[in-house]
């Protein structure tokens, strides 16, 4: 499974997308919703199987500017460490 997950990042790479890969999914940011929609649907197609599922989950906060990254570093903040059990 990890070879057509890779197929279906490496697919991001052709759009003007911010993507992270974590565990449970892949996070994706993008200035415009156009270029968020045609990434995910090149992911979605470059997976090579009978089935494939694609989840999005879209957070349009508009007139605020805030990356994801930004938005664990207000929660890092707020807890005073990492937002992560196995921190050092």
């Amino acid at each position: 499974m990890a070879g057509e997950v890779a197929k279906a990042v490496a697919a991001l790479e052709d759009y003007d997308v911010e993507y992270e890969t974590t565990p449970m999914g892949t996070i994706l940011e993008a200035e415009d919703t156009g270029e968020l929609f045609a990434a995910a649907h090149a992911a979605h197609l470059a997976v090579d199987s009978d089935r494939v599922s694609t989840v999005l989950k879209i957070d349009d906060k508009r007139g605020v500017r805030q990356s994801a990254d930004e938005k664990v570093t207000a929660v890092e903040d707020h807890l005073g460490h990492e937002a992560r059990s196995d921190r050092e």
